[in-house]
């Protein structure tokens, strides 16, 4: 099974002007937990006055844990944020961590000792919690493939970073391609030689970007060494507003169909999923959605892996 992770009510929502409805944003978790999605990044746990688009996080957290078996995640930028998405009932935490330095600075405003600082003191909270209300929490090391402020980021960053997220408590990592800036013998090697510092369990997986055309490569890459979770968000909507050009997350729908295509089971009902998007066309008809899928439709005598 491979898990596809819908980041759109997160990633995608940041990087538009328009503000989606809370209502349109439930309907939207609705029907893709209908079609079989089990985990989505439903916000993140930031101030309003940053970023208006997420300010009903909280009660859209709360409204996806009525979904059984459904993932609930939510990004979080500092201890404050983590303290707010516990009280709401996040499933899993991700606190994003810019391998590139000067990025973290314009992203959270913090260095890398001080988002370290935050860690620590996010995971100290979690331990006070009962283990059955204990969220799963994730080092995201953004711009790990490289940044459109700095360029190259040394692998060795991305590696001693990742020892210390584990370090300071966090239960695992994730490599983000923030940027758009992997190619999919970058992304073999990087995920091999962060397993190997932090162990197989903790990095299992990827957030790519198509900015470049690559993203569906970077995944093939990612599961030739065993990543098992992609992120990805209906539509393609989404990117970081702090790296100048990174567009293009990975289209949910057309991942969906590759994963499919390909044999491999996903769980998620693709004719289902396509009609989603109808939700965000509605509520958002000024922006612009992507997808070669869901333009060009299924081909004749589609089968997903359920139906063989």
């Amino acid at each position: 099974m491979i898990l596809i992770s819908e980041v759109g009510p997160r990633d995608g929502l940041q990087s538009i002007s328009s503000i989606m409805p809370l209502e349109a944003k439930k309907a939207w978790i609705a029907a893709e937990y209908a079609a079989g999605v089990r985990e989505i990044e439903v916000g993140s746990f930031v101030p309003a006055k940053l970023l208006p688009q997420l300010a009903d996080t909280g009660e859209v957290v709360r409204y996806a844990r009525g979904f059984n078996g459904l993932t609930v995640a939510a990004l979080v930028p500092n201890f404050k944020g983590a303290e707010a998405a516990v009280a709401a009932g996040a499933h899993k935490i991700t606190l994003p961590l810019s391998a590139s330095e000067t990025h973290s600075l314009k992203n959270l405003r913090r260095t890398h000792a001080q988002v370290m600082d935050e860690v620590r003191a996010i995971a100290q909270l979690l331990q006070t919690l009962p283990i059955a209300e204990r969220p799963k929490f994730e080092g995201g090391l953004s711009t790990a493939f490289g940044c459109t402020i700095e360029g190259i980021v040394p692998v060795e960053k991305v590696l001693s970073l990742a020892e210390a997220l584990m370090a300071a408590g966090c239960d695992e990592v994730g490599l983000s391609d923030t940027t758009g800036y992997a190619n999919p013998t970058q992304v073999k090697d990087l995920v091999r030689r962060v397993r190997a510092v932090v162990g197989e369990e903790a990095l299992s997986g990827l957030h790519l970007h198509n900015t470049r055309g690559l993203g569906l490569a970077n995944v093939l890459a990612g599961l030739e060494v065993g990543i098992t979770t992609f992120d990805s968000s209906l539509g393609g909507l989404g990117g970081c507003p702090f790296a100048p050009g990174a567009s293009g997350n990975i289209v949910t729908e057309d991942l969906v169909f590759m994963l499919e295509a390909m044999g491999l089971d996903t769980g998620i009902d693709l004719s289902k999923l396509l009609h989603v998007r109808q939700i965000l066309q509605e509520a958002l008809p000024n922006e612009a959605l992507y997808g070669f899928t869901p333009e060009a439709g299924l081909p004749l005598g589609f089968e997903q892996t359920a139906d063989r």
